[in-house]
């Protein structure tokens, strides 16, 4: 019947609000979006950075930097960090966050995603995903894409509360594997302040 409701517009509705607020944060709601994240995510980026561990000389790659909390904290001790970012909402928050690196020369931001992230072959030393796996759209292509720019001896680490993850841990630890990556292993984490438990995966590409 014309005019009649039905649920799944409401079920459109909601998804296309989570996606303008998370997945692809964009306009107003994507602003509030980053807002919530930089506050929700900012324990787990802080601390999966100090767990990763870059050097002073080393180039890191951030997956996703959202509004940039992870990413000022790599260009603190980094040499250089690259964050890509499909939102142009979010590479502005980043931008801003992160105004007095960039001016320095130690972070840049660019357009990009996990599966493509315009680096070079061998470019960098670290890559580091918060939350953000769950919106690869092809995880095969990805973990391919971050195995080509890490240098000999490089190191990925990802992170992503648990019942985000829209595969098991085992799988995902096979498919790092089947694109070249090695010594991959898989913990539970729990981050202080937060409730939630966190899938953390390393792994490495072998020199």
């Amino acid at each position: 019947m014309a005019g009649q409701w039905c649920p799944g517009d409401m079920t459109n509705a909601l998804m296309k609000v989570l996606d303008q607020t998370f997945a692809h944060p964009s306009g107003k709601l994507g602003e509030f979006g980053g807002k919530l994240m930089a506050k929700m995510n900012a324990p787990i980026e802080e601390q999966v950075v100090a767990l990763a561990q870059p050097a002073a000389n080393e180039t890191v790659l951030v997956i996703g930097p959202g509004p940039g909390v992870g990413l000022f904290a790599a260009g603190s001790r980094a040499a250089h960090a690259i964050g890509v970012d499909p939102s142009e909402t979010m590479l502005t928050e980043a931008r801003q966050r992160c105004a007095a690196l960039i001016a320095d020369g130690r972070v840049e931001l660019r357009h990009g995603t996990a599966n493509a992230t315009g680096q070079p072959d061998q470019s960098v030393d670290l890559v580091i995903s918060v939350n953000n796996v769950h919106f690869w759209e092809d995880r095969a292509a990805a973990f391919a894409e971050l195995a080509r720019v890490l240098r000999p001896g490089g190191r990925l680490v990802v992170s992503i509360t648990r019942w985000m993850l829209p595969v098991t841990d085992h799988e995902l630890v096979g498919e790092a594997e089947s694109a070249g990556f090695s010594d991959v292993r898989a913990s539970l984490q729990r981050y202080s302040g937060l409730t939630a438990t966190a899938l953390q995966l390393t792994a490495r590409v072998d020199a």
